[in-house]
């Protein structure tokens, strides 16, 4: 149990008169005191929008008012929340995925260890042909007798030492195998994708079955929307490693830009998704706008040419009545429109007969 200080009482300053604080206690006072009040105002806000949408005001609902209202906000306040809410900041996903990452990078140093002690069999494997050579080398030489009964003793004495290795290295082999079924299962179950550093496809649809669920019974509105590397640019570049590069960028963008309700994940192919909670289909048309504009201020130089970044994003709305794979089909086949006008999104909802188009 941590000591207790006795003797010494903490000034409130709230209990203190305004005429005997200083001047740094007072600019220190009124400062708490309207960060507290624009706070308050924002929370009441948020819980009005909340009522007026006829949504029960649950803790989930109001983390996705509280981030959706925020961006009309002006930028000191969004760096005043911000800088509260990474101080008592606690989310579970974060923790399973460094969970997970710390379990795989186990993984590494298991097969690593492996490789070793196949090496080390290889070598003494080497090692027992090199003295075979050299006993048959002695065999020639009448009067070494003594020489050839060493090198005898020594092969036995290697042979014995290789035996233990096959062993230990079968051994080893059991484990790793037993460690690899492991990870398996472990990936099986995970939420995150190591390569683009975002969630997976797996967790992916969970979260948008939980969402057709919210809105079978809430009525509000959410949509999704799917981004790839434009057609237009990746069929110019033949070099994998630098598609890898350029699609890492765009999962660090959207990462970068996407609120704390929103989920992104990996679908696969260099497609993500964005699960875009409680915003209709204009609200995602301008996201998607946002996003590719800063998507086309991002730049690479190959072979000492600037290539800008372009991508492409297809808008659908989540229905409870689509099923989760219908409801990705939708926004793929509105990549595949967008990408035939040329334009950087389009929107394809199975009600709506025209899809509507961004012009890039």
């Amino acid at each position: 149990m941590p000591p207790v200080l006795r003797g010494k009482k903490r000034r409130d300053l709230s209990e203190i008169p305004d005429d005997e604080l200083s001047l740094d206690e007072t600019d220190s006072l009124v400062s708490k005191r309207e960060e507290e009040t624009d706070l308050d105002s924002y929370a009441k806000e948020v819980l009005t929008a909340i009522l007026q949408d006829n949504l029960p005001p649950t803790p989930n609902n109001f983390s996705l008012y509280f981030d959706r209202l925020l961006d009309g906000k002006s930028e000191a306040f969004k760096k005043q929340v911000y800088a509260m809410l990474e101080l008592e900041e606690s989310n579970d996903a974060e923790n399973t995925i460094l969970l997970e990452q710390n379990l795989k990078q186990g993984f590494v140093h298991v097969k690593s260890i492996l490789n070793v002690t196949a090496s080390l069999y290889k070598n003494m494997s080497v090692m027992d042909k090199i003295l075979e050579k050299r006993r048959r080398e002695l065999v020639e030489v009448v009067d070494s007798i003594g020489i050839k009964n060493v090198a005898k003793v020594l092969q036995e004495d290697i042979k014995k030492l290789n035996t233990i290795l096959k062993k230990q290295t079968q051994q080893m082999k059991e484990y790793y195998e037993e460690t690899g079924h492991l990870i398996k299962k472990v990936e099986q179950e995970s939420i995150f994708d190591n390569q683009y550093g975002v969630y997976n496809k797996r967790y992916l649809f969970a979260k948008i079955e939980k969402e057709q669920n919210l809105i079978k019974e809430f009525k509000h509105q959410s949509s999704l929307i799917l981004i790839e590397l434009s057609k237009e640019l990746s069929s110019t570049i033949h070099n994998p490693k630098v598609i890898t590069l350029m699609t890492r960028t765009i999962a660090r963008l959207l990462l970068k830009t996407s609120r704390r309700s929103d989920i992104i994940a990996h679908y696969g192919k260099g497609i993500f998704v964005m699960l875009l909670k409680h915003t209709d289909i204009e609200s995602a048309k301008k996201a998607s706008e946002r996003l590719c504009d800063l998507v086309s201020n991002s730049s690479f130089f190959l072979a000492d040419k600037e290539i800008l970044l372009k991508v492409t994003i297809g808008i659908t709305k989540i229905d409870p009545q689509n099923s989760v794979e219908e409801t990705v089909v939708q926004a793929m086949d509105a990549i595949d429109k967008a990408n035939e006008e040329g334009n950087c999104y389009a929107v394809n909802i199975k009600e709506i007969k025209q899809t509507s188009t961004g012009e890039k």
